[in-house]
């Protein structure tokens, strides 16, 4: 690997509850090239601080690591102050914590969906499948919704310096049913957890919640396939296989019923911001499931806000299919950093 003798080498990570995904980039002049990249489950280590051990200790990326100039953690997780506890993982991060143990002069811990705030700006259009082109105008605000562990939402304005990035625990907001199937899922999970967030349904750990509460009131079970392969691994991986290879009607009903609900909560996403630059379906699921979001659910759900529909069909909404791109934008916030005058420690 040769590195230019005017380039800087940054680290970024997307830390979520169940991966961490590593890169170190070279940036030159604004732009960043990937030069190695990893990938590790989140759940192999016990701290933080032992992921990035691990990544800086790669063969490839060692001989490299004392050059390192910035940082960007994006994580899974409300961020006070450059510190951050994962919602769905028992870690506390810190970014000043960070740059002593690791001798990295600049060190930045944002949020996760922040981090795909800033991502989404370097997606190349090819890689956004347009679910409505709808008719925005020239400049305007925008927001990203993803559904992953979690369910992370951002906020993208316009103001004279560009484009600021804001992030949010919108996922944590209620969960609002729209008919009286979604209705009884509410009483279903209330039960269980008291109060009912939007991630409790539009999560990974939302679809096998999805799929015990249609079996409830259906008595329908999983064939057995599904229940095997429920237990084997993933379980909302697996629901998703057998929904969209239509090898199981209870799970086809589970999807249905999830893609709808997501439609909806990503409606009333773009009411709140009054999103008329468009909406982003990022997150680990939207990707996976990009055939059953283009049948019709999805826009359904999402434009039926009574009066308000052709607000709603101006609106343009992407699915955005690069699954790296919270990592994008971490690596483009470390870049900023390092060019950030270094602060005291």
């Amino acid at each position: 690997m040769s590195l230019t003798t005017t380039s800087t080498l940054v680290v970024a990570a997307d830390v979520g509850g169940t991966n961490i995904k590593f890169a170190l980039a070279e940036c030159f002049d604004g732009d960043c090239a990937i030069l190695e990249r990893s990938a590790y489950r989140s759940g192999d280590f016990g701290t933080f601080d032992a992921a990035v051990t691990a990544f800086l200790r790669e063969p490839e990326v060692q001989p490299f690591a004392a050059r390192v100039a910035g940082a960007c953690f994006a994580v899974a997780g409300p961020v006070e102050n450059g510190t951050a506890r994962l919602t769905n993982l028992a870690w506390r991060i810190d970014e000043r914590e960070l740059a002593r143990v690791f001798g990295i002069p600049q060190v930045k811990v944002i949020n996760d969906f922040a981090a795909a705030g800033y991502g989404v700006e370097r997606v190349p259009p090819d890689e956004l499948l347009t679910l409505q082109a709808g008719t925005p105008p020239e400049r305007a605000d925008r927001v990203v919704i993803g559904a992953g562990t979690g369910l992370g939402v951002c906020w993208l304005t316009q103001d004279g310096a560009g484009t600021r990035v804001h992030a949010s625990e919108g996922g944590h907001s209620d969960f609002a049913p729209v008919d009286a199937l979604q209705d009884e899922l509410l009483r279903h999970l209330r039960r269980k957890f008291g109060h009912v967030s939007s991630e409790r349904v539009l999560s990974g750990g939302g679809l096998p919640r999805i799929v015990a509460f249609l079996e409830e009131i259906t008595g329908q079970a999983p064939s057995a396939a599904l229940h095997e392969a429920m237990a084997a691994g993933d379980p909302a991986s697996a629901v998703t296989h057998f929904a969209l290879d239509r090898r199981d009607e209870l799970a086809m009903r589970a999807l249905d019923l999830f893609v709808s609900a997501y439609g909806a909560f990503a409606g009333n996403i773009a009411l709140i911001a009054l999103a008329h630059g468009g909406v982003y379906i990022a997150g680990g699921i939207a990707p996976k499931i990009a055939l059953k979001l283009q049948d019709g659910t999805f826009m359904r759900a999402f434009r039926a806000k009574g009066r308000f529909d052709p607000l709603l069909g101006s609106i343009p909404v992407y699915v955005v299919m690069n699954d790296h791109v919270g990592l994008l934008g971490a690596i483009a916030e470390a870049a900023r950093a390092a060019r950030s005058p270094a602060p005291s420690i």
